[in-house]
């Protein structure tokens, strides 16, 4: 009895200890959110595509400086072997007395853009500052008539916005937020943001196994991705992997009238939409050969953890137009399994520019997302076995007059390169901590989840590092990553100030 009384009491000042902290930490934000709103513009201003070696180290610059304004440690760049590549951005807070470590991950590089298909009035890399969502017919704010305090419903604009420069720019102004009011962490926290996430994360590892002793501590906290569709914040266990390939069908070498030859000259872009109609079903069931055989089923803890998720189903049909969903099946449960998705499809022109032509190829993108239990070299070759299914003879470059003329169907494949999925136990003692951490700062119980939709290099982490990451996403969920007209709403950003103080304070 003693003991439960002690526990109680323990937790009683624990909750006590957290609410003031998280009251303080408001309190400071609301008192600096027009000047950490105009430091977020600066950030989102830099072009951030991985592929731009110059805009790259200008954002790894400027991380590095607003690390050391803000008494961050060790500040330096750690950059792969192979000179040139984007480097990630290290720093680290010691402790005294504390005996345990916790690494803080988000990345600054964004995916391409292509600023013709932005609202009017944005641009990827003019961060605009909205008074809403602009699809709901919010309007644009002049920077220069920022007050002091803000709206948290409104919505910032760019390019990284959401994905992922507000988890760098977060954890590093809560860290900056302790500092300022006299705060000591209860762990030694080491800052880890990475430059080239959104390309696959090719020279991940080689970061890892050169800096692998600078890298240890005991658990790895990384910051991307949404909230839940319902509004609420999410920890979540795992994540999907991800490998790219691209497939090209040929038709005649040069275009031809669509009259003189129509019914004799075979279609490529008509063989491409057979042949990427043959590899799902009408229910959304993959009809890959053994694309399902190797997915490692779900624990008892993870279908526990899912039965608690907030349906939001209806939510989302109703907010994207759909009326039917591609499976009969939860949002969650869908994403617990491996799925193919066409990213892009191309074959001569349409509109306006449209022509009465059978076009010499077609083109497709098509994304794999994997679960535990899936290897994407594995999973590539069981698309490449079904194209040959088909008929097709594949080739990796482009096809000779000699292999035109020896084979009736060719397809060039591109594999990209990729990684596995990766979950850590939900069961694990120190997310669990982690979790706890989340839900004082929010006040309620986070929704947890076996494994995000999205896809991060964790495999990677836990190949290299051993370690078993957890991930908090900030992101409101309906922020346009990895598309046009990508967003933040302030609100979250101010909520991930308090989760990761919470997180850097984390107790017992």
């Amino acid at each position: 009895m003693k003991k439960f009384i002690s526990f109680l009491l323990l937790s009683i000042l624990l909750l006590a200890t957290h609410a003031q902290l998280t009251t303080r930490v408001r309190a400071y934000r609301v008192g600096h959110e027009r000047d950490l709103l105009l430091t977020y513009k600066s950030f989102l201003e830099i072009p951030n595509i991985a592929s731009d070696q110059t805009g790259i180290k200008k954002n790894a610059d400027w991380i590095a400086a607003l690390m050391k304004e803000k008494g961050i440690s060790n500040v330096q760049l750690l950059n792969p072997i192979i000179n040139g590549m984007p480097p990630a951005v290290y720093g680290e807070v010691m402790t005294p007395g504390a005996n345990e470590t916790i690494i803080l991950y988000a990345h600054y590089d964004g995916q391409p853009v292509d600023s013709s298909k932005w609202m009017k009035g944005l641009h990827p890399f003019k961060p605009q500052l909205a008074n809403g969502s602009l699809i709901n017919q919010a309007t644009i704010v002049d920077w220069k008539n920022l007050g002091e305090t803000i709206d948290p419903n409104w919505r910032i604009y760019g390019r990284g916005a959401s994905d992922d420069k507000a988890g760098v720019f977060s954890i590093i102004n809560a860290y900056g937020i302790l500092k300022q009011l006299g705060v000591k962490p209860t762990v030694n926290i080491k800052f880890f943001f990475e430059g080239e996430e959104e390309a696959g994360s090719p020279h991940l590892h080689e970061i890892f196994e050169k800096y692998q002793q600078l890298l240890k501590g005991d658990m790895w906290v990384i910051c991307d991705g949404p909230v839940h569709q319902s509004g609420r914040k999410q920890v979540v266990f795992g994540v999907r992997g991800d490998t790219h390939m691209e497939l090209t069908v040929y038709g005649p070498k040069r275009p031809l009238h669509s009259g003189h030859y129509g019914n004799w000259i075979p279609n490529p872009a008509m063989d491409l939409a057979k042949l990427l109609a043959s590899m799902k079903d009408d229910e959304g069931n993959v009809l890959v050969k053994g694309f399902y055989d190797d997915v490692v089923p779900l624990t008892a803890a993870e279908k526990n953890a899912l039965a608690k998720v907030p349906p939001v189903e209806e939510q989302m049909k109703k907010e994207l137009g759909v009326k039917k969903p591609e499976r009969n099946s939860t949002l969650n449960e869908s994403l617990n399994l491996p799925s193919l998705n066409i990213n892009g499809i191309q074959s001569a022109a349409v509109g306006s520019l449209s022509a009465n032509v059978i076009p010499t190829k077609a083109v497709a993108s098509i994304d794999l997302r994997l679960v535990v239990g899936n290897d994407w070299k594995k999973q590539q070759q069981k698309v490449v076995a079904h194209i040959q299914s088909k008929g097709y003879h594949v080739v990796y470059s482009e096809p000779t007059d000699e292999e035109r003329m020896q084979h009736d169907k060719i397809c060039m494949v591109h594999l990209s390169s990729g990684y596995n999925a990766q979950k850590t136990p939900m069961e694990h003692a120190f997310a669990k901590r982690v979790v706890n951490a989340v839900n004082l700062a929010i006040g309620y119980e986070a929704v947890q989840l076996p494994t995000l939709g999205g896809s991060l290099p964790l495999f990677i982490f836990e190949e290299k590092l051993h370690a078993q990451p957890i991930t908090i996403p900030i992101a409101n969920h309906d922020n346009n990553q990895h598309a046009e007209n990508e967003n933040i709403r302030i609100g979250n950003l101010w909520d991930a100030l308090e989760i990761f103080t919470s997180i850097m304070t984390i107790g017992k």
